[in-house]
């Protein structure tokens, strides 16, 4: 058997698909070292749900046959990934990352896994999760059925969730990447908290068949992986229409930031006071860094604000109120109380309370959300800010504390982007830039709908400029 070297648990897809064409190892072998890192590591960090390594290893067995004879199904072929425990996997155990789901199986596995393992890519591991993906609130990192997500840089703090596991395999090498969901922030937060590069979709892109539903007009299926270029093959591979998704938008997504637009004219609005006031006073150089980087790269740079809106409230509304629907018979048949997080339980009962006038309005301002971007996006190709505000919290923190005692500035900036974007239902791609308190951080991208090219130019420019995205967390 050959010997796996350490560096390919952190290669891109691109490089292992090139050891695997050119015979340096079986895709057998990958696999097998890669479940077995997971095996041993995935633990450590609270980061694994459930293994795989019998559907894996029979996957792997094809995938060799194939190679064999020069058939090459696409460049996903033989690449180990994991998904977060929301996704269902036929006739495996998918939890939704909480108690009163363990044991839970279903008879078909989600159009994106589907989809994936058509291109030949092989699932090792369902990953962990917070419990029912955040529900309407959480207060603490341990609200999961596995326990806090433990940051790789350092396990004394959060990797950021929902998505949590998903974030924590990529960035540890123990898959070359991962499918996570994003509500309002649960794929950029682990991207940003650990390092990873992760692109939340536009609404409606990727099929959610067979994923856990939080809100119906809000859950987003997208990866997380150790670059933009991954991010760019995986979204290929997930998009496209599905008559099993009302919300399928009926549309592709061919991987090709090459062919948009030149970069310089692509215009990027950004707030200074997101940069100069709002960010941790640690994370403050970096992104600085960041930021005169961009401007470097030649696209034309403006100032830009968000239209001043409710867009928490909102978004507190309509998850609250989704969410507690999909729940009902949950929290009727007295399970909801198995939950690990109070707040949770307290969110899903809250939400049932909900009056319908006060969901209906929620979703009438929403309606000038998208306006709003419209108008904004109509000038602005590209919104940028810092994907959050700091490092990763420590897992011993509420994670309703305030990030410190300093003044509020008055500018609000572009710091509501993520509930705002999510409500408008546009792309973003985290990227990191740097690290603070020897935490990585990242920034985000935001763009109009189906403008994922666009972004995927600009991240993979950034990319080609730093190395951030290439760093591993101590061994």
């Amino acid at each position: 058997m050959a010997s796996i070297p350490d560096d390919i648990f952190f290669a891109s897809i691109s490089e292992i698909t090139g050891k695997l064409r050119e015979k340096a190892f079986s895709n057998v072998e990958l696999i097998r070292a890669f479940t077995a890192r997971m095996e041993h590591l995935g633990p450590r960090y609270n980061a694994l749900a459930l293994l795989l390594p019998q559907r894996a290893h029979k996957a792997a067995k094809l995938v060799d046959d194939d190679l064999k004879r020069e058939r090459y199904r696409s460049n996903l072929q033989g690449i180990p990934f994991g998904a977060k425990d929301l996704l269902s996997v036929a006739g495996e155990v998918t939890a939704w990352g909480a108690a009163p789901y363990a044991g839970q199986v279903f008879d078909e596995s989600a159009t994106v896994i589907k989809k994936l393992e058509k291109a030949a890519a092989i699932l090792t591991s369902k990953l962990a999760m917070v419990e029912l993906a955040g529900g309407p609130s959480y207060r603490f990192a341990s609200a999961s059925a596995t326990g806090p997500g433990l940051n790789p840089w350092d396990r004394t703090r959060w990797s950021g969730g929902s998505s949590s596991g998903s974030g924590i395999a990529v960035a540890a090498g123990l898959v070359t990447f991962a499918l996570g969901s994003e509500t309002s922030g649960s794929i950029l937060t682990p991207s940003a908290f650990c390092g990873c590069t992760g692109l939340r979709p536009t609404y409606g892109l990727v099929s959610r068949y067979g994923a856990m539903a939080l809100s119906w007009t809000m859950d987003k299926i997208g990866p997380i992986c150790r670059s933009t270029d991954d991010c760019g093959i995986v979204l290929q591979a997930i998009a496209g229409a599905d008559p099993n998704d009302p919300s399928s938008a009926g549309k592709t997504f061919y991987n090709a930031p090459q062919y948009t637009r030149d970069i310089q004219s692509i215009r990027v609005g950004f707030a200074p006071v997101d940069f100069d006031e709002w960010a941790e006073p640690s994370a403050r150089p970096d992104f600085a860094k960041a930021l005169t980087l961009i401007r470097q790269m030649g696209v034309q740079v403006t100032e830009a604000k968000l239209p001043d809106l409710p867009y928490g409230a909102m978004t507190g509304t309509i998850i609250a109120a989704e969410a507690a629907s999909i729940f009902e018979p949950l929290i009727a048949g007295g399970k909801v109380e198995q939950l690990a997080d109070k707040r949770q339980i307290a969110g899903l009962k809250a939400g049932l309370e909900i009056p319908a006038k006060d969901y209906l309005k929620a979703m009438r301002i929403r309606s000038l959300v998208q306006q709003a971007f419209r108008d904004l996006l109509a000038d602005t190709d590209i919104l940028l800010a810092p994907t959050r505000l700091g490092p990763a919290p420590k897992i011993s923190e509420p994670l309703d504390r305030p990030a410190s005692d300093r003044p509020r500035p008055k500018d609000p900036g572009l710091t509501t982007l993520i509930p705002a974007g999510n409500l408008a239902g546009l792309p973003a791609l985290s990227l990191p830039c740097g690290f603070a308190d020897g935490m990585p951080i990242g920034i985000q991208l935001v763009g109009r709908p189906f403008s994922e090219n666009v972004l995927l130019k600009i991240g993979r420019e950034f990319q080609n400029r730093t190395d951030f995205h290439k760093r591993r967390p101590p061994a």
